[in-house]
């Protein structure tokens, strides 16, 4: 064996001794491995980031499963945020910017996102960067008064932009201040319901925040209909809660001239605090299945997504 040959063999075994030597977290590696981020929050409402793997227990479809993947630094996030720009947004730009400002700005450099906006049409910015001044280029200059608020279809559309994002973790952000307006012209309707299955096929989590805006004046009407539509003008879909909660994200409510930007940045913070928890699918049956997970120290409230659809032999 000449000179050269051994060379390259010395080094190659003083590589591996210091990657043996490296404290890796628990990895399994597979496409179909089931990937779950949580949150954990105390009872006081605050952030828990120092929890261990065996402070965790997943079960799939009741039963217990081993772990086989952990990690509770910041992954990288692929982040899609929608901003509503519909009629009762309008003077409201000045608003967006500053928060979207603000939530850009608490990007880690392993972060990329782009912006969307959604109102008489759907547009999302042409590619995931981490340049602010490019995200905020893709804000409209003025809002038109007679815009819908294509809800459920801008939710549903913003997961197509994931698709050749590898298994970075996709997470949509979704601002609105209405309800879902219905079908938009030239497309099919989209329900709160495929949103919530698009999400949870694609394994995308949606967080929400619903925005009581000024808005503009209703049309007062008489009987208890015109009742309950005064009341519900200045009130965000509640079905955006929902899409929430099912997918693994958070939702909160802000009222008009409360701190959006804090909400945003709040999204970014737990965001970067979450567990990654990850385990073998029992079943290949292409069949959607439940999550439950839970923390076995007192007084801890975990969150996560409630469901996949197992890959199919």
């Amino acid at each position: 064996m000449n000179r050269h040959v051994l060379g390259l063999l010395a080094a190659s075994i003083a590589g591996a001794v210091v990657a043996a030597g490296a404290q890796q977290p628990t990895f399994r590696a597979g496409s179909d491995m089931v990937r779950v981020y949580a949150t954990v929050l105390d009872d006081d409402g605050r952030l828990v980031t120092n929890l261990r793997e065996d402070d965790f227990e997943v079960r799939d479809d009741g039963k217990p499963q081993a772990i086989t993947q952990f990690d509770n630094r910041p992954q990288p996030i692929r982040l899609i945020v929608m901003l509503d720009v519909s009629g009762s947004m309008e003077g409201n730009l000045p608003l967006l910017r500053s928060a979207s400002q603000q939530l850009f700005s608490r990007l880690l450099p392993g972060d990329r996102a782009r912006l969307g906006t959604f109102g008489k049409k759907i547009i999302i910015s042409p590619e995931f960067t981490n340049d602010r001044t490019a995200l905020l280029a893709a804000l409209p200059e003025v809002i038109e008064r007679d815009a819908g608020t294509p809800l459920w279809r801008a939710i549903y559309d913003s997961m197509d932009a994931f698709k050749d994002t590898g298994e970075e973790r996709a997470v949509v952000l979704v601002l609105s201040d209405g309800h879902d307006s219905g079908p938009m012209l030239g497309k099919l309707y989209t329900s709160q319901g495929e949103a919530i299955d698009r999400a949870r096929r694609d394994a995308v989590m949606v967080y929400a925040v619903g925005m009581r805006s000024r808005g503009r004046p209703v049309q007062p009407t008489f009987g208890i209909a015109g009742m309950q539509s005064a009341m519900m003008a200045d009130l965000p879909d509640p079905g955006m809660a929902k899409v929430a909660e099912e997918s693994g994200g958070g939702y909160t409510e802000v009222n008009y001239g409360q701190d959006l930007g804090r909400a945003f940045a709040e999204v970014a913070e737990e965001l970067h605090s979450q567990y990654l928890i990850g385990y073998a699918p029992p079943k290949h049956d292409g069949k959607t299945h439940r999550i439950e997970v839970h923390v076995t120290q007192k007084g801890m409230k975990p969150r996560a997504r409630k469901n996949y659809v197992a890959p199919k032999s």
